[in-house]
């Protein structure tokens, strides 16, 4: 499946969110809350989303060096797992048997490359050098919780960010159902939405000033999904 990536929107959500605390800090929170002219620095969430778009790739055309660049990528980024509030609404969708229980990870990735390479002398080199360098250098700020979500169901998370800063956040499926996101702020606006056929998303923004954020996760299709939800 195509990762996808999306740039912050500025149209208006009728989804009704969650209700939701506020952050103690004095500011005009009327309108949406974004600084459409903020800016930063993409961090450890899109290293992570960016290796998933080249290890479904590199599986697609069965190229190993992609899927080594992609364990790689992922296996440089330090993730914490933690807690996020979330309410799941169920559907109506009879679920069939999912295949995954999670997304791949690092360890995943590397053990489909050495798969790929199969007699390949050289890439087989490139693959232990890897394993070998192991963790060393790697950059923190991502977060990670996940969620296996059946057939039909919905799931909302409430996510807080800070104003000014740059703020990340990704779902990343397990292959077995599409996956379609929408992300609002606490005053129903859209800052991102896709419904694409896809189960791989990336949104990055801006905040205006500190606030809560929802993430819809709806799983469209029959199966379960077993996806993160990673924040920065």
């Amino acid at each position: 499946m195509t990762l996808k990536f999306l740039s912050a929107a500025l149209a208006t959500s009728a989804l009704v969110a969650l209700s939701a605390p506020v952050f103690a800090q004095e500011a005009d929170k009327s309108g949406t809350n974004i600084d459409a002219a903020g800016t930063g620095t993409k961090g450890g969430v899109a290293q992570l989303a960016l290796a998933q778009d080249l290890y479904a790739l590199g599986m697609a055309s069965k190229d190993a060096l992609t899927v080594l660049t992609a364990a790689k990528l992922a296996a440089a980024v330090e993730v914490k797992d933690v807690e996020q509030k979330k309410e799941t609404k169920a559907g109506e969708t009879a679920e069939e048997a999912d295949v995954a229980d999670a997304p791949v990870d690092a360890a995943a990735m590397m053990a489909s490359a050495k798969e790929l390479a199969a007699d390949d002398e050289t890439l087989i080199g490139l693959i232990a050098d890897a394993e070998a360098e192991g963790s060393r250098g790697r950059i923190g700020g991502a977060s990670r919780t996940l969620s296996r979500l059946p057939g039909g169901h919905t799931d909302t998370w409430e996510v807080p960010f800070y104003g000014n800063s740059l703020a990340e956040l990704a779902v990343v499926g397990d292959g077995d159902a599409n996956l379609d996101v929408l992300v609002t702020d606490e005053n129903g606006n859209t800052i991102c939405f896709d419904v694409s056929y896809s189960d791989k998303v990336y949104c990055d923004f801006v905040p205006a000033w500190n606030g809560y954020f929802y993430v819809t996760v709806q799983n469209m299709g029959a199966r379960r999904n077993s996806y993160y939800l990673l924040t920065n």
